[in-house]
């Protein structure tokens, strides 16, 4: 019993003693910080290890601002297809201010978050009214445009320019946290200041782009958010959160939250050998697509009831909800849905855009010219083999 006990208690004395050394050895490194950064073996691990991308070919800052607002929370791998195509239909400036936004939104479909479209089209136009159809090279001027934040803006410019402006994207943001051992979360605006601190005295005054792209490729490739391969990465041996053996606990999670599920109601009303489609409001969620007519269920509704009430709400008339065809489930990046789609019948009411930005009459084979919704793309499927 008395052995028991004391065997107990020293796992536990080692185990306090352990972790103290660790929390006072991490405030030792904060108050005596790392006097250089290995940037040569960064950039010769640069040299030997980096992918063969299509944005890496030809730099141009048309070219960096496009794949950089395309590679905004979304993989390398999905981007590059995207990328190439809509290089082939947009080659410039020009041609993308020229453009409608329809068909912009056409070729960015599929590639989720829209509003990065309708910014790109956006800053296209404002560029060749103001700027002759340039990038411009100030990083003032270039944050005012749309969907241009502090990392992009200092993306463009370093890689582009080659100006000396730090980037903390997700990559390079997670290398810095385990490098420089910020143990803390970073919802706080001085924790957020301090990173962007960190990034900015590293930043080399020469080649301040290709150490940026180093940092990012690092962190695709080595330090990864689960199970980073240290025994790879040029950083290790000056790494604060591998001398301490945190670097699998960084950078600090906070408490899940529960993702909500709703139920959404989708119609396929037929006129003759024509369908019906409606085109969302310009502003928020999926903005500027096209999509079947119906919303969200609320609480106590039957499905069959929320989409009378939705297609009352959008487009003034009401349908006779008939036969159930397909669910899909879809989710976003906050929230997940169940489409639950129904052929309708137009009963009376005379139809009017009150909810919706547009509506059109099509053929079945004319569903392809217009920009929709990933969960639609699927009932579009559907319909294609059974009507």
């Amino acid at each position: 019993m008395y052995d028991s006990f004391l065997g107990i208690s020293g796992a536990l004395y080692l185990d306090l003693f352990e972790q103290s050394v660790k929390y006072y050895f991490s405030i030792l490194l904060d108050h005596f910080p790392l006097n250089s950064f290995p940037h040569k073996k960064l950039l010769s691990w640069f040299r030997k290890n980096q992918r063969k991308l299509p944005w890496r070919t030809e730099r141009t800052p048309y070219t960096t601002w496009i794949s950089e607002v395309m590679l905004q929370q979304t993989q390398v791998k999905q981007v590059e297809s995207y990328f190439k195509l809509f290089l082939d239909r947009f080659p410039d400036i020009q041609t993308l201010a020229k453009a409608p936004l329809e068909r912009v939104l056409k070729v960015w479909e599929g590639l989720g978050y829209y509003s990065r479209a309708r910014h790109l089209h956006q800053t296209a136009q404002i560029l060749v009214s103001r700027c002759n159809g340039g990038m411009p090279s100030d990083f003032e001027e270039v944050l005012k445009l749309p969907g241009i934040g502090r990392s992009t803006a200092g993306a463009i410019l370093s890689l582009a320019f080659g100006k000396p402006f730090p980037v903390l994207d997700g990559n390079i943001r997670r290398v810095l946290i385990r490098f420089f051992y910020f143990n803390r979360r970073l919802r706080t605006g001085d924790s957020q200041s301090q990173l962007w601190k960190r990034a900015a005295q590293i930043l080399p005054a020469k080649n301040a782009g290709r150490f940026n792209e180093a940092l990012m490729e690092l962190g695709a490739l080595v330090c990864t958010p689960n199970n980073p391969e240290c025994g790879r990465c040029p950083l290790q041996e000056t790494c604060r959160a591998f001398r301490v053996g945190r670097q699998n606990d960084l950078p600090l999670k906070g408490p899940s939250k529960k993702i909500p599920h709703f139920d959404v109601t989708a119609a396929v009303i037929r006129k003759g050998d024509k369908i019906l489609i409606t085109q969302r409001p310009a502003k928020g969620l999926l903005g500027g697509l096209w999509e079947f007519p119906g919303g969200k269920k609320e609480p106590g509704e039957s499905l069959e009831d929320c989409l009378k009430r939705e297609i009352r709400e959008e487009l003034s008339i009401e349908v006779k909800v008939g036969e159930g065809f397909i669910q899909v489930p879809h989710a976003y990046s906050h929230f997940r849905i169940t489409l639950h789609c129904y052929f309708c019948r137009w009963v009376k009411g005379r139809l009017a855009p009150l909810g919706v930005k547009d509506y059109r009459w099509i053929h079945p084979e004319e569903l392809d010219h217009f920009a929709f919704p990933r969960a639609d793309q699927k009932v579009i499927a559907y319909l294609t083999k059974h009507i």
